[in-house]
């Protein structure tokens, strides 16, 4: 192996990191991210935050399609979403054949942390998974709200909206009997992130949460729409669900962001909402090892619930 070549053991495979001192991703301009050390990210900094978060990453991952965000020269570099898995790649990383329009798409996804290093490798800087699994694929187990605030500013400056609508949504979320977290995206917004069954189907799944949505931007029209046109909605931030449809997907927990600081999605705490430092970039590659060994997500994800009473009380609410 050459200089610019390191092994490491993840598991029982051998992964290969090619060019780990290559510069990849820039800091903060004014190191003002938190947990942003400043200068410059390198692709051996993407592999070992994706080797360290692993444990903790993978669960979130295993059994889903992936689309894939990778930068091969960086963030100066051009950008490829994939999808269809390369020939290349060995034949210990699983695949899932998925129906599409006129054929199949063989997407990627990653069942363990070997998986994950390897991805790494092959410049892959943001993981975006699907809400469903290989084996059930028009039967999401995850509902996702996104929160996408207008106007233009600093993370810092556009986050009170976001921080008032995901307690709305979290609010009635539990009003109508479902369990709900949070996690911030490493951009600009959050996510709701709802627990369902498997059973119902991925349009069952995309109507209620646009029910959800209905409801609260009609309770709430000066702060809150569902129009997905820009120009449609003034300053008003939008509830998103459209990541609900087939074939949506949403990023991944702990993914890092192809953006100057390497901000990370990571789950939070509602708690945290109420901390002033908390916002859509506040965790980036330096830091997020230490959200996750929190486990904000704690017990959540064992307990996924039917959608047919909460549509009942929802409805209730509605007519109310």
């Amino acid at each position: 192996m050459s200089s610019s070549t390191r092994t490491v053991r993840a598991g029982r495979r051998t992964v290969a990191l090619h060019r780990p001192d290559k510069p990849f991703l820039p800091g903060a301009p004014d190191g003002d991210a938190t947990g942003d050390r400043g200068g410059t990210y390198t692709k051996g900094d993407l592999f070992d935050y994706y080797r360290s978060v692993a444990p903790f990453m993978v669960p979130h991952l295993r059994g889903r399609p992936l689309m894939l965000e990778r930068h091969p020269d960086g963030l100066s570099g051009p950008r490829f979403m994939q999808k269809d898995t390369p020939g290349h790649y060995p034949d210990w990383i699983t695949r899932a054949e998925v129906p599409k329009q006129g054929g199949t798409v063989t997407h990627t996804v990653c069942d363990d942390s070997a998986s994950l290093l390897y991805l790494a490798d092959q410049a892959c800087v943001t993981l975006h998974r699907w809400l469903s699994r290989a084996g059930r694929i028009d039967r999401p187990d995850r509902m996702v709200f996104d929160l996408d605030p207008a106007g233009e500013g600093t993370p810092e400056e556009v986050f009170g909206p976001v921080r008032e609508a995901a307690r709305l949504v979290g609010e009635l979320l539990d009003q109508v009997g479902l369990p709900s977290a949070v996690m911030t995206t490493g951009s600009r917004g959050l996510h709701v992130v709802v627990p369902v069954n498997g059973r119902h189907h991925v349009d069952d799944v995309r109507d209620f949460a646009k029910e959800v949505a209905e409801l609260l931007a009609a309770a709430h029209p000066d702060r809150l729409t569902t129009a997905a046109r820009k120009k449609d909605r003034g300053e008003r931030l939008y509830l998103d669900v459209q990541r609900n449809g087939y074939a949506q997907t949403a990023v991944a927990p702990f993914s890092v962001r192809a953006r100057p600081g390497a901000p990370v999605a990571v789950p939070i705490a509602w708690e945290q909402l109420d901390d002033p430092a908390t916002h859509a970039a506040r965790w980036a590659l330096a830091d997020a090892l230490e959200q996750a060994r929190a486990d904000p997500w704690a017990g959540l994800l064992r307990s996924p619930r039917a959608l047919g009473p909460a549509r009942r009380k929802l409805r209730a609410l509605r007519g109310a």
